[in-house]
C-alpha cells in the first residue's frame, strides 16, 4: 500500500480534502495503482516550527 507524506503549514479541512485528492489521483495515474491502495498523511506544522535562511517561517511570511 502506498503512502504519500506530505508536511504543511495549517490549513482548512476542506484544503486538507483537495490536497489529498488531488495527490491520490496524480500517483494513482502516474504509478498505474488504483486511487484506494494510497494512504495520504499530512502533518500541520506550525510556521515557529519550520525554518528557512535561519529564521521560523513566522518572522519571513508574515512579513
Amino acid at each position: 500500500m502506498p503512502v504519500i507524506q506530505i508536511d504543511a503549514g495549517p490549513m482548512s479541512k476542506e484544503k486538507k480534502a483537495e490536497l489529498i485528492k488531488n495527490l491520490t489521483d496524480a500517483a494513482s495515474s502516474t504509478l498505474n495503482i488504483p486511487a484506494q491502495a494510497f494512504i495520504v498523511i499530512i502533518r500541520e506544522n506550525s510556521l515557529d516550527n519550520v525554518g528557512s535562511g535561519g529564521k521560523p517561517l513566522s518572522e519571513t511570511i508574515n512579513k
